[in-house]
């Protein structure tokens, strides 16, 4: 019986072909190994029933990759040395070892039938044969080629011997499949329904990308494998190495192919110069980028599929789905997650309600939900302390409605995208920008917190020092990957003197300034395609370029506070206090006349008399209050002009 006869199994085929090549080389007399190599065969032959699970997998393989008998006989023999120690003592002495050892290429051939000498059986076992592109074996060593050894990887190896447990690498990058009836989908079950090899799904920030794959796969009714390249350990100041994408890619691949299940790459721009990885899959490969193709990642054009926006009725309808209803406030609506990570999130939140003996809320759902950004970057500061909320901010009403109104337009972005390309064409984001302007003090850096956490996002506050770069592009390319970070993470990118970065450009009259206008060119390019909530704070709106007004959606200016409102900002801070001296109350109407202050001088009015008052183990007065007011002052460069407060001294 030979290899050729497909009607038999692999292991069986390529154990019978052993019996031949044993005789084969006894015939020359002066074997002096045949005695070990015919006890060797003999122990296999005896065996024969106890590998009946292992040619039960060989044969599962071989169906699921589509092997020929020649492939299937090499993966066999490769997979006989692995499983049995006298498989493996016989393999080594018939390669022309003194004992046992892995295959030879040589060996394998003949027991395929192959001739060595025929390059096509040759090209069986070189890196464009399917046992080696697929990740099925390995030929290892620096000899000839002949000479070198049939490995099966630990993976394969582990597969066949019934031991099922995927690759720790792709452990890491393995995710929920979640299906998500997006817009996209028909478009992606038809591309695969056609044969498509590779489908890449362009996902920009809000849209269900995996979850439009996986719904595309269920209804084909087949397997998907969902793994997220985003999960590689990476940082900006140590980028993904090729060789960590290209290995992940062929760890992939092979989990896909020896589950027989679509493969779907959420995260694939990061793999896109090494997209040739992808070609190796025996399965059908679904990418899911941020980015559209680039054509030169690959030679061949790949089916294109844009992914829709869920609405928040349909976020509302997972998180229903998962947490029950009543759970999804507006608050959580506003949370732009995608399918899988709404699942993610809503295990957690139950998880620690759980723990905490109470029904899962909103409050622990946003709460879960800011674990997902726990990315940080050297050009970016995240601030996920969390609790500032609209009561915090003690404005004039029509600042404060303008806070709100950003806090809304956010919320109910996804709604209105749905309702057409209202936000324009030609290249132009979905991404929403503001311009708080204001005094020192006024407010403007907490209002940025305020809208972070009232959406349940993080607070990007960009480090200029870190971000300014005295190279020529280095500063671009800090900012990008700040706008990049904020946006992959659904968080709030805020410029504090926004000013420096965004400042008018001016006539060129050197390389500096040549190079300071293209700085501005570029904020100016990226905000208008950003996809995230952009917020720019500076205390002179006139230095901004004038071409920044048509790409801001929101200009909130913050006026210096007038008598009232300074009256509520001292009871807004005094509050924060556990009590004051009832003997020496404080008197909020005279502080709120008579100093005219912001809410930043305010705030450190109050924690200054925090301070002494403590060092003398008492309650904060309003003698405390006063000589911390004096040097405030003082420190400011003012004097009091009020006379009730040179009255009360």
């Amino acid at each position: 019986m030979t290899v050729d006869d497909e009607r038999v199994g692999a292991g069986p085929a390529v154990r019978a072909a052993l019996r031949p090549a044993l005789e084969r080389r006894s015939a020359t007399g002066e074997w002096a190994v045949e005695p070990a190599a015919r006890a060797a065969w003999q122990a296999v032959d005896t065996d024969a029933a106890g590998l009946g699970a292992l040619d039960e997998a060989l044969d599962d393989l071989v169906g699921l990759f589509a092997l020929d008998a020649p492939d299937a006989a090499l993966l066999a023999l490769a997979a006989l040395a692995e499983a049995h120690p006298s498989a493996h003592t016989l393999t080594g002495l018939l390669s022309g070892d003194d004992g046992p050892a892995r295959p030879t290429v040589a060996l394998g051939l003949e027991l395929a039938g192959l001739s060595v000498a025929d390059p096509r059986a040759r090209g069986r076992v070189g890196v464009t044969g399917l046992l080696s592109r697929s990740g099925l074996l390995e030929v290892e060593g620096d000899d000839v080629l002949l000479a070198r050894r049939l490995r099966l990887p630990e993976r394969v190896a582990a597969r066949l011997l019934g031991v099922d447990a995927p690759d720790p690498v792709v452990d890491r990058l393995i995710v929920e499949a979640v299906a998500a009836d997006a817009p996209g989908v028909d478009e992606a079950v038809a591309a695969l329904a056609h044969g498509e090899h590779l489908v890449w799904v362009h996902a920009p920030l809000g849209t269900a990308g995996t979850g439009l794959a996986a719904a595309a796969c269920r209804a084909l009714d087949v397997d998907v494998l969902v793994a997220d390249l985003e999960r590689l350990p990476a940082s900006p100041a140590e980028p993904l190495e090729a060789g960590v994408v290209r290995a992940a890619l062929r760890a992939l691949t092979l989990e896909a192919g020896l589950r027989g299940c679509v493969l779907v790459v959420a995260g694939a721009h990061l793999a896109g110069p090494y997209l040739d990885e992808l070609d190796r899959s025996v399965v059908p490969v679904v990418a899911v980028s941020r980015t559209a193709f680039d054509a030169r990642w690959r030679p061949h054009l790949p089916a294109a599929v844009t992914a829709g926006r869920l609405t928040s009725g349909e976020r509302g309808t997972m998180w229903d789905r998962m947490l029950g209803p009543d759970v999804a406030t507006r608050d959580v609506l506003a949370l732009r997650l995608a399918p899988e990570q709404i699942d993610a999130v809503s295990r957690r939140a139950l998880l620690d309600a759980e723990t905490a003996g109470h029904p899962v809320d909103a409050a622990g759902v946003r709460a879960a939900a800011r674990r997902l950004s726990a990315g940080s970057s050297s050009k970016a500061r995240s601030s996920a302390e969390g609790g500032a909320s609209l009561d915090d901010l003690v404005l004039p009403p029509h600042t404060r409605r303008e806070v709100e109104r950003l806090v809304g337009w956010v919320r109910d972005r996804d709604d209105v995208l749905a309702l057409g390309d209202l936000h324009g064409k030609g290249g132009k984001g979905t991404g929403i920008s503001a311009l708080f302007s204001g005094s020192p003090g006024t407010g403007k850096t907490l209002a940025a917190h305020v809208v972070a956490d009232s959406l349940g996002a993080d607070l990007f506050q960009v480090d200029l020092s870190a971000v300014v770069d005295k190279y020529i592009g280095e500063t671009e390319k800090n900012l990008e990957r700040a706008f990049a970070q904020a946006e992959s993470l659904g968080a709030v990118l805020f410029f504090d003197e926004a000013d420096s970065l965004f400042g008018s450009r001016s006539a060129v009259t050197d390389s500096r300034d040549r190079y300071a206008n293209q700085e501005v060119s570029y904020l100016l390019q990226r905000m208008e395609s950003s996809e995230g909530v952009t917020i720019l704070a500076t205390n002179l709106r006139g230095n901004l370029d004038p071409a920044f007004a048509r790409r801001l959606h929101f200009m909130v200016h913050f006026p210096d506070p007038d008598t009232d409102t300074r009256e509520l900002l001292w009871r807004h801070h005094l509050a924060q206090l556990p009590r004051t001296d009832p003997g020496d109350p404080v008197d909020v109407a005279l502080l709120g006349k008579a100093l005219e202050l912001a809410g930043g001088d305010i705030r450190n009015i109050v924690l200054a008399a925090a301070y002494d008052a403590v060092a003398e183990r008492r309650d904060v007065g309003m003698r405390d209050v006063r000589l911390a007011a004096d040097r405030e002052m003082a420190k400011l460069g003012r004097r009091v002009a009020d006379p009730d407060w040179a009255a009360t001294a």
